[in-house]
């Protein structure tokens, strides 16, 4: 039998500045499965409010059933139990198409004394390794068991304090030891950690709850461990809109936008970004939780310029792709600089298929010029970002695209095209069977 196939149909704008309206951001994606992992950490129960409904957030809470925790999701609300019968191994083909299950390795290590999973997959965008978490897990005292597709860390007489210094900043990891370190026993200290603001949300909540920790935000981070005492609710966590998110239809509105106004935001959050902006040449005024973009000029009287990606508060690795696909639409030559990630640039073929004058330089490096026609073609959405990069493309080129493997996008954006075409943008979900 064969399954459903589903693509995106975009009508392109040709580039004219015609969306209007206003658009709301979800609950980031990076922020609420961060909160579901730590309900190991927890007593009986944990409540979230405004949580985005995405493939990557179901996909977490069915490794939480299988694992023994229960979970109930409606109207942007998830709660759920904790049972005492957990089990400590993950669900292998769930795991393997989510990377950020890798973050539930510090909770259930530090509740159960073991854990046990595959290697990570996720998006296709460059080596990932987890060698910064087996590190970290064994200088607090876990024993490290490897196979051809799994791992075990084991601790059975819990984790023990300790100072780590990751070599390079990486957010997961940094989650995954922050709520590790939080029931295990003395005093952790995490230095050269992610400075990004789910990293702060997870921390101010986890407090909230009764966790101390200080420092979440900077590259120092204090945990003083409960030696396995486990939190307790007191509160809903609310889950914060998502920035990259907002990034993305700051990238859509850029060249298409005729008044669109970007409301449940942080714009706080995304100074880079915003700057960046700021330099093309574009009229944009901030609110509290808004973004309005409104211009009269065509996108090819803007001016792009170069960036670099890096780690917060930096220019986001996540907001790079939608980013190069709307300043194809500008004028002059731009460098990008993409520090995270190697395989980042792998999307970069379909948009000169479509007549972007895109070079790359390597595979951290690509200079474009502007501004360039796009015609319509037929896509294969290769991760999350790289599909909403497609969605731009498409929606500023000649031409209806067909935009497939969207499973992709929907990992990362809530019904995008209900919200996209209640903006003015012809985009449609084609189902076949």
């Amino acid at each position: 039998m064969n399954s459903k196939q589903e693509y995106f149909l975009v009508e392109g704008l040709e580039s004219k500045r015609v969306l209007e309206g206003k658009i709301a951001v979800k609950g980031a994606k990076n922020a609420v499965l961060k909160i579901i992992a730590a309900a190991f950490l927890f007593k009986d129960e944990l409540r979230v409010d405004n949580a985005p409904d995405l493939r990557d957030v179901h996909w977490l809470l069915q490794i939480l059933d299988k694992m023994g925790i229960g979970s109930k999701f409606e109207n942007s609300a998830i709660n759920m139990q904790i049972g005492k019968g957990l089990s400590f191994e993950l669900d292998f083909d769930i795991a393997r198409k989510l990377r950020s299950s890798i973050v539930l390795s510090g909770p259930v290590l530090a509740r159960l004394g073991r854990v046990k999973f595959p290697f990570p997959g996720g998006d296709k965008i460059g080596l990932r390794p987890i060698d910064l978490f087996l590190e970290a897990f064994r200088a607090m005292g876990a024993e490290i068991y490897e196979s051809d597709d799994c791992i075990e860390l084991r601790a059975e007489k819990g984790l023990k304090a300790a100072e780590i210094f990751f070599r390079r900043q990486s957010v997961t990891a940094t989650e995954a030891l922050m709520m590790a370190a939080t029931l295990a026993d003395g005093t952790t200290v995490l230095k050269n950690a992610a400075m990004e603001p789910e990293i702060l949300h997870l921390a101010n909540f986890l407090n909230k709850a009764g966790a101390r920790i200080a420092g979440a935000g900077t590259h120092r981070i204090e945990i003083q461990g409960s030696a396995g005492e486990l939190l307790k609710s007191a509160d809903v966590y609310s889950v914060p809109p998502d920035r990259i998110e907002t990034a993305s239809f700051i990238a859509l509105s850029s060249v298409l936008a005729k008044d669109v106004e970007i409301i449940n935001c942080n714009p706080q959050e995304l100074e880079a970004v915003l700057e960046y902006y700021k330099y093309t040449g574009l009229n944009f005024d901030l609110g509290k939780d808004s973004v309005r973009i409104f211009d009269n000029k065509p996108a090819r009287d803007l001016q792009m310029a170069d960036f670099v990606t890096h780690e917060y508060p930096g220019f986001p690795t996540d907001a790079q792709a939608p980013t190069v696909a709307a300043i194809t639409q500008m004028s002059g030559e731009a460098k990008v600089f993409e520090t995270i990630f190697e395989g980042r640039f792998a999307y970069v073929e379909a948009l000169k298929l479509m007549g972007a004058d895109i070079l790359e330089l390597d595979l951290h490096r690509i200079m474009l010029k502007g501004p360039r026609d796009l015609r319509a073609r037929r896509l294969r959405s290769l991760d999350i970002r790289a599909g909403l990069a497609y969605i731009i493309a498409a929606a500023s080129a000649s031409g209806t695209s067909r935009i497939e493997q969207i499973f992709h996008i929907d990992r990362g954006y809530e019904k995008i095209e209900k919200r996209l075409s209640d903006i003015g943008l012809d985009i449609k979900r084609v189902i076949e069977n």
